[in-house]
């Protein structure tokens, strides 16, 4: 199975990119193939509300001059996604919200690409705000059929500067925590899965 992190920061290294690798490691460890995939700092474009996608169907964006095919198809090869962001003005990063107008329109287009995939939101936070941020990115998952799995708090991790993260210890345990029930989750979908493969055969 495969799972995808995809950074909404612009800061390489950051806050946001360290809690979604800590939730990686788990499911690594689990034997998924992981992915990191950086997109805050990237040019990406909101949503021009053309409907392109609902006349093409074919699992892309009209707008192809910027980073959001690449991103999407990468979204749809796995079957978790973990979309992290940091918290601006108490929501996420232009770039983050960028990504979920689009994949979320273009995947509903196209018959819900997202139905039953494992999705999970991930935030750094200075102080407040981060659970508002959290709800903008689980907004897009839940409207699109995805499974959020639960963890052992809100998928938050405080810091401000660069790596001030890694002394959130409860923040990254959380991370842990998270990685683990997604592949928990995962293998729980795939036996379900074969079970109804074998009846009907």
């Amino acid at each position: 199975m495969k799972a995808i992190a995809i950074n909404g920061s612009p800061r390489k290294g950051g806050n946001t990119e360290i809690l979604l690798r800590a939730a990686l490691e788990p499911l690594a460890a689990e034997g998924w193939e992981t992915e990191f995939f950086q997109l805050g700092g990237q040019p990406i474009r909101g949503c021009r509300a053309c409907y392109e996608c609902f006349r093409t169907q074919n699992a892309r964006c009209s707008q192809k001059d910027d980073v959001f095919n690449e991103c999407f198809e990468k979204l749809l090869q796995a079957d978790a996604i973990l979309l992290g962001s940091p918290t601006y003005f108490s929501d996420v990063s232009a770039e983050m919200k960028a990504l979920l107008d689009r994949s979320g329109l273009v995947a509903i287009a196209n018959g819900r690409l997202f139905r039953r995939k494992i999705g999970a939101a991930v935030v750094a936070v200075r102080r407040g705000g981060g659970t508002h941020a959290f709800d903008t990115i689980n907004h897009m998952l839940l409207m699109s059929g995805a499974i959020i799995p639960g963890s052992t708090y809100w998928n938050l991790g405080f810091g401000r500067e660069k790596g001030e993260v890694e002394k959130d210890e409860e923040g990254l345990r959380n991370m842990k925590d998270l990685g683990q029930t997604i592949a928990w989750l995962g293998e729980a979908i795939a036996k379900s899965q074969s079970g109804v493969s074998a009846r009907a055969t």
